[in-house]
């Protein structure tokens, strides 16, 4: 099975704030502020690191809200478990850990069908008159 991406998580470039660091490591103001104050990071390097991680940020959000609708949903009368589904689905799109559970959902959900819907062998139906 080929997934697009080998590591269970997230792709290392994503979560890697490194290259942003790095971008603000010659910014005497900025080291000076890091270092007087370790816990504060500094403003800037915040935004940026949102700004470019804003799309994956918005779908787990997004992914989530939806998955809890979901699960608020299912002992209600709706379509809980479909929309839980939907939520999967838009994790899925950034997430592996998402992706796997989806597909694992999906297998035993056409498990389950089969199951119902599977036909009965021809000599054990009841007898013609």
């Amino acid at each position: 099975m080929s997934h697009r991406r080998d590591v269970w998580g997230d792709d290392p470039e994503e979560r890697d704030a490194e290259a942003i660091v790095a971008e603000f490591a010659q910014d005497e103001e900025v080291q000076r502020r890091w270092h007087d104050h370790p816990t504060v990071v500094p403003f800037k390097v915040v935004l940026r690191f949102i700004a470019r991680n804003g799309k994956r940020i918005a779908i787990t959000v997004v992914g989530f809200l939806v998955i809890l609708i979901g699960l608020i949903l299912i002992p209600l009368p709706g379509p809980g478990w479909l929309i839980v589904f939907a939520g999967l689905a838009i994790l899925a799109r950034e997430y592996v850990w998402a992706e796997r559970l989806l597909n694992h959902a999906k297998q035993k959900v056409g498990q389950a069908k089969n199951a119902v819907f599977r036909k009965k062998p021809e000599g054990s139906g009841p007898p013609s008159p």
